[in-house]
């Protein structure tokens, strides 16, 4: 008597024979071992039934009027709904050829008549076992893959939330460390940056370079073009500047009105003149109108350099300082131009080495005494 599948303690099997004896034999031993036994007795009648309620296992008789157990099995392994239900062939056949094409169709297992119930039963509870190994690992896989799923889209959101919290730090740190106007660095970064790169070159002993740039008669500039055109000549200006300096670790920053600075790590006072130069004839290039200026008839800058090797304890506001110097000496000169102001050793009366800053402006040499005073050469 058949069992009701949902009862079967070991699952449901489905044979197509159509010999009613083997169907007799097959489900006598297979309902004993408490399998739920289905029956067919042809190929349609089997696919039908699967179509159904599909089986657990199917045993498949090979030599059947109309349609063979070969054909049967090929459009079963084609259905992608019952694809996976294991297929023992059964047949008197023994030839190897004839378990080869089995196995080529889909058949999983093969069973010859007559049978041996211990054979069956061995046989069955293999495709079985295997099939149930098998479901289990698509269900694991299953839900591993949703599990994957979950977390690649945590993964995404997080990301999502990391790029946005960097956008976020980024535009702060530009609110906090770049100009607004001009988008080179602000004076808060300069002050920053002018510190630490004053105490790594007070320690490794490297020249530091500083160039205070100034905009000649850009009051007048505002005056007669106005305070959005004056704003743009800024913009242009300290995009000229930026663009003449090169290397990676220099720094061009917003000094404050329309003066800019630039800090030059490692670099000598003839590479910060270099500097000055390219600058110089950057801005020159950009032939910003400029009709109410008395020195061209275009936007120029004057500019003043210079260079020192710190040492402990004295501070980057010198450095600071005699930038400004240099700069006050070429607008003195007539501006659209750069002085330097480097250090040089000199002998005092007592004859004595002390240094001084000397401020180099074109073709004439100007030296600042340690207390300030200024002599021509």
């Amino acid at each position: 008597m058949n069992q009701d599948p949902s009862t079967s303690n070991y699952g449901s099997i489905l044979i197509v024979d159509d010999q009613l004896d083997n169907l007799r034999v097959l489900s006598t031993i297979l309902a004993k071992e408490g399998y739920h036994v289905r029956k067919a007795l042809n190929g349609q009648m089997a696919l039908t039934a699967v179509k159904t309620l599909p089986p657990d296992l199917i045993l498949l008789d090979i030599n059947m009027p109309e349609m063979d157990g070969y054909e049967v099995c090929e459009r079963l392994k084609a259905d992608p709904l019952n694809c996976n239900i294991p297929v023992i062939f059964i047949s008197i056949l023994d030839d190897v050829l004839d378990k080869v094409k089995g196995i080529k169709v889909g058949g999983a297992d093969y069973i010859t008549k007559p049978f041996q119930f211990e054979e069956v039963i061995a046989r069955v509870h293999n495709q079985l076992t295997i099939q149930r190994l098998q479901r289990e690992l698509r269900e694991t896989n299953q839900k591993l893959s949703e599990q994957n799923a979950l977390l690649l889209s945590e993964i995404e959101k997080r990301v999502q939330v990391e790029s946005a919290l960097q956008t976020a730090n980024d535009k702060l740190r530009e609110l906090v460390w770049v100009d607004s106007l001009t988008q080179v660095s602000n004076r808060r970064f300069l002050d920053d940056y002018l510190q630490r790169e004053w105490q790594r070159s007070a320690r490794e002993q490297l020249p530091l370079s500083f160039i205070l740039c100034d905009i000649d008669c850009f009051k007048s500039y505002n005056d007669t073009y106005g305070h959005v055109a004056g704003d743009d000549c800024l913009r242009k200006v300290a995009r000229a500047i930026h663009y003449a300096v090169r290397r990676p670790a220099d720094l061009v920053a917003r000094y404050g009105g329309e003066e800019f600075a630039v800090v030059l790590p490692n670099t000598n006072f003839h590479g910060a003149v270099r500097v000055a130069e390219n600058v110089r004839l950057r801005v020159k290039e950009l032939k910003i109108p400029h009709s109410s200026s008395f020195v061209k008839n275009y936007i120029t800058l004057s500019m003043g350099i210079a260079t020192k090797v710190p040492v402990n304890p004295s501070l980057p506001e010198t450095l600071i300082a005699a930038s400004d110097k240099a700069l006050y000496q070429a607008k003195l000169q007539g501006r659209n131009g750069y002085c330097a102001c480097v250090p040089v050793a000199r002998k005092n009366c007592s004859g004595n080495l002390s240094i001084a800053g000397e401020i180099k402006c074109w073709n004439k040499q100007y030296i600042f005494e340690e207390e300030g005073s200024l002599s021509e050469e």
